[in-house]
């Protein structure tokens, strides 16, 4: 009860029990009172709530708290940098397994393309089909005894140079 204050041990509550003084050889006892009880613990103690209001007060800056979050938020960066870095090459080799994946597909799709063209072309080449367009167009195979003769014009006029 040492720290206590002053003014709370001398509240109307407190009351001071008088024991009974007993000598050595007297058998003379004190009279109790029957309706008194004994103290409770702490009943002395009174409690005052009073109301604060801090709605006017104003925080003032501390100095080493900018500071403090900006070392924070670079360690946090830095560690993210980390992190990052970390997992770069397992992202990479994800991102070569798509290409990888992708050209896989294009070629494919390329050799099929390359087959079906290969197929047009035996079709366009075949021996059948040119004959067939010679005939319509009417070049037809000579004959052995048609011969064509492919001289300049009869009256002889040749090309002079000037």
């Amino acid at each position: 009860m040492a720290t206590m204050p002053a003014f709370l041990t001398r509240t109307p509550a407190r009351r001071e029990h008088p024991r009974p003084q007993a000598e050595f050889g007297d058998a003379q006892r004190a009279v109790r009172d029957p309706f008194l009880l004994r103290p409770l613990p702490q009943e002395d103690v009174y409690f005052h709530c009073k109301t604060i209001d801090n709605s006017r007060l104003v925080r003032e800056p501390d100095p080493r708290a900018r500071g403090a979050a900006w070392s924070a938020f670079g360690a946090a960066a830095v560690l993210a940098g980390i992190l990052m870095a970390s997992q770069v090459p397992s992202v990479m080799g994800m991102v070569a397994g798509y290409k990888l994946q992708a050209l896989r597909a294009e070629e494919s799709r390329y050799l099929d393309q390359r087959r079906s063209l290969e197929l047009q072309e035996a079709t366009l080449l075949s021996q059948e089909r040119l004959q067939q367009l010679a005939q319509g167009q009417n070049l037809v195979t000579p004959s052995a005894r048609q011969v064509f003769h492919l001289d300049g014009k009869p009256d002889g006029a040749v090309a002079m140079v000037h």
